[in-house]
């Protein structure tokens, strides 16, 4: 099985956060990136958040190098 992982340096931010967090399914992934993006960023556990962050997700382990980031929308960056 692989592993799961969002990493919050596709997403512009003000704190250019090099966080990445992984999992081995997709809820557990999810609740984890919320907390992270409630707590850090200071965005809000919305549905609509966690149904965006699930578009983020990917498979494997997060590469050392940062990825290219990813357009913003209303609430997208973790």
């Amino acid at each position: 099985m692989d592993r799961l992982y969002i990493d919050c340096r596709e997403f512009p931010s003000e704190t250019n956060c090099s966080v990445a967090i992984a999992a081995d399914n997709e809820r557990e992934l999810v609740d984890a990136a919320v907390q992270h993006a409630v707590a850090v960023h200071g965005h809000t556990d919305t549905p609509e958040f966690r149904q965006q962050l699930a578009t983020a997700i990917k498979h494997g382990t997060p590469p050392v190098e940062a990825p290219v980031q990813r357009p913003m929308t209303s609430e997208a960056a973790v």
